[in-house]
């Protein structure tokens, strides 16, 4: 129900957040939207993070076991 009253209520739940710069912490990006979303840390920062960060975040992403909360 809460959902329903945010901006964001009709875009999906992002997967994955690439954070740069090698911070350990989120800022209060999209708190509610990223309960189940993997988060990827590289050193890398925003203004350096080019296709093969990218593709090197998503590669990390891709090895995970997601389990949504699971144990």
């Amino acid at each position: 129900m809460f959902a329903q009253h945010l901006y964001t209520r009709n875009v999906p739940d992002p997967d994955v957040l690439i954070r740069t710069s090698g911070e350990m912490r989120v800022s209060n990006f999209l708190l509610w939207q990223i309960s189940y979303t993997e988060l990827v840390v590289t050193q890398t920062l925003w203004p350096d993070f080019r296709k093969p960060q990218l593709y090197e975040a998503l590669e990390e992403y891709n090895r995970r076991h997601r389990r949504f909360g699971g144990l």
